[in-house]
């Protein structure tokens, strides 16, 4: 029987962190802008915030006060909104798909029962379609 020969290969590991180039992470922070008692024009668009429903939404924070009686106006003519108020732990309090106008706009209207910073977020209705859309919410007072 003939000896087998072994040729062993030593191969050094060198890690060189020096000159190494890491691009900077482009993290952006959720801060959605406060809506007032105005009428804003926007655009949805694929770099907003995803749904999860195959869809992306913009969001609006906005003060309310207790007793407070609203209405919220999103209207596409790109897409079919969808509109959804959320309190501050994010619950849903109010949606609408469809005013009453028999359009794909939105209007809700919504009693607020309790005072805090509320969220207003605007989407296209099953995750299809973007672009400009405008959004209003008027508080209602009694005559």
């Amino acid at each position: 029987m003939k000896p087998i020969k072994f040729l062993a290969l030593t191969v050094p590991a060198i890690l060189l962190t020096t000159g190494l180039s890491v691009g900077k992470a482009s993290a952006q922070l959720y801060n959605p802008p406060t809506l007032g008692s105005e009428e804003v024009s926007d655009t949805l668009t694929v770099s907003d915030i995803p749904t999860g429903f195959g869809g992306f939404a913009k969001d609006y924070v906005v003060n309310l006060e207790a007793g407070d009686q609203i209405t919220i106006d999103a209207i596409s003519d790109e897409f079919d909104t969808l509109v959804t108020l959320m309190d501050a732990n994010g619950v849903t309090v109010s949606e609408n798909d469809d005013g009453p106008d028999g359009s794909t706009n939105s209007l809700l209207f919504a009693r607020i029962s309790e005072g805090g910073k509320y969220t207003i977020r605007v989407r296209s209705y099953a995750g299809e379609g973007a672009g400009p859309f405008t959004i209003k919410l008027a508080r209602l007072r009694p005559i």
